[in-house]
């Protein structure tokens, strides 16, 4: 087996191999689809997408049932269905016959020629009215999907390329952008039909010459070749002839200096000079061009900017139109009679403002004197007398032996008061002086003898050893001596 058709074969799906499943596959349809509709809908399921996978790795738009007889030949045997896969596909849509695909061209087409594409499926009309249902071995149909993939992908190129900035393009230009995209002249046409149906592309025939015209970037439809787009392409056509004829004189003078130099150096100097002269001619005549060369590139400066002019033009009436609907029933008294209105408002929030405020003022001086009362009302409830007095800091010296046996002094000690502590020094001194022991109480009785000493320092002990007696019964704590 050669290599072509090993990698033709690797192209095929699995069931390819499959010999019961390929001579199902290859033999005929039945006359009706109602008889087995199963077997009818297998077949068209199968090479369906066969067909257009096909076109696609050929790089091709096109495929007409000679070539595909050809392209899935099976161990001597060719398809016998295909004319039905084929008039079932243009049923329903996923191809289509050029002839159709080309009707509804536009007088550009005609002058290309592409009207000539209308001669060729002559044989599928008469066929047709005949009542016969083969398709034509050489009918062409076009596969809708892969041409609206071609056609994107040539719109897509141009817009990347530097001649989007060109309003028309010529033919041959368009031949080398895209050939990367479109494979032949042919397939190149159908895409451009289907720009020309999505409104992207218009053609025209300018002095024998092809010319092609996209829609811009952010416009959606493409609009008619001017008188304009025409005057545009000759002077940007001048341009690069007009650069390619200084680059080549350029060259000239350059290769004329040269040999000026070579002809001196073997003492040829008449010859030398005539080359030198030439050079000189030439390098005027460069110059000459190449001024008008900057005359047409100012040309085309001026006409760029008339167009950015005449964007920023139709900018300005848009504006001008959003501005005037907008202002609709706004006038200058209206305005005026609103900025009194706010201006009012805001004096009203700043009278509003100001008498809260004043009120806070005196809720203020309210509160200040209710706390003064209130300071005035806790010093009358903490009574004077409930001051303690102060604490003695020096050392306490131990009480004199009085000489009164334990027992009996206890008995002589007041009883402890069951009421909260409230004492001044002056009760307290009266207390001391009625536990102070008189010389007649103590002579009258008979176990008990006693020198009453008045010594300040024992005063003094005893009436804080009371005082601390006091302080523990208020605590409810056990008196300690």
């Amino acid at each position: 087996m050669s290599v072509s058709v090993e990698k033709r074969d690797a192209c095929f799906p699995p069931d390819w191999e499959d010999d019961e499943r390929m001579a199902f596959l290859f033999s005929a349809f039945k006359e009706n689809r109602d008889v087995d509709c199963t077997d009818w809908d297998g077949k068209i399921d199968f090479w369906s997408p066969l067909i257009i996978d096909h076109c696609r790795r050929r790089g091709s738009v096109c495929v007409n049932l000679q070539e595909l007889n050809e392209s899935f030949r099976r161990k001597g045997s060719v398809p016998l269905g295909l004319s039905t896969v084929l008039q079932s596909m243009n049923r329903s849509g996923k191809v289509q016959k050029e002839s159709d695909f080309a009707a509804n061209v536009d007088s550009g087409w005609l002058s290309w020629g592409v009207g000539l594409l209308l001669v060729r499926p002559l044989k599928w009309t008469l066929s047709a009215l005949l009542g016969s249902g083969r398709v034509p071995l050489e009918e062409t149909f076009v596969v809708i999907d892969l041409v609206k993939e071609k056609a994107a992908a040539l719109l897509a190129a141009y817009r990347a390329s530097p001649l989007a900035t060109h309003s028309l393009l010529s033919f041959q230009e368009l031949r080398s952008l895209s050939s990367h995209i479109c494979p032949d002249e042919s397939a190149l046409c159908l895409a451009l039909l289907q720009l020309q149906r999505e409104k992207h592309v218009t053609v025209s025939l300018h002095e024998g010459e092809k010319l092609v015209k996209f829609s811009q970037a952010g416009q959606g439809r493409v609009s008619p070749v001017s008188e304009v787009d025409l005057g545009i392409y000759q002077l940007q056509r001048s341009e690069k002839l007009l650069e390619e004829r200084v680059e080549a004189l350029g060259q000239e003078a350059e290769k004329c200096k040269q040999q000026a130099k070579s002809l001196l150096k073997e003492g040829k100097k008449s010859q030398a000079l005539r080359c030198l002269r030439g050079s000189k001619r030439v390098e005027k005549k460069a110059d000459r061009l190449f001024a008008q060369l900057e005359t047409v590139k100012g040309i085309l400066d001026r006409i760029a900017n008339s167009q950015t002019d005449r964007l920023v033009m139709q900018a300005y009436q848009a504006g001008v139109a959003a501005l005037r609907i907008s202002l609709k029933g706004v006038t200058v008294e209206r305005a005026e009679n609103l900025v009194d209105q706010i201006q009012e408002l805001c004096d009203t929030q700043d009278e509003i403002n100001q008498t809260l405020a004043s009120g806070a003022l005196d809720s203020g001086e309210d509160s200040e004197e209710l706390e003064e009362e209130l300071k005035s009302l806790l010093e009358k409830t903490i009574p004077d007398n409930d001051v303690l007095p102060v604490v003695p800091t020096h050392p306490i010296s131990p009480p004199r032996k009085t000489g009164i046996p334990d027992a009996d002094f206890v008995q002589s000690l007041p009883s402890v008061p069951d009421f909260s502590l409230s004492i001044t020094d002056e009760e307290l001194d009266r207390e001391l002086s009625r536990l102070t022991v008189s010389d007649t109480e103590h002579a009258t009785s008979p176990q008990h003898t006693c020198t009453r000493v008045k010594d300040p320092e024992y005063e003094n002990a005893l009436k804080y050893d009371v005082m601390e007696e006091y302080t523990c019964a208020e605590k409810k704590l056990p008196v300690k001596f």
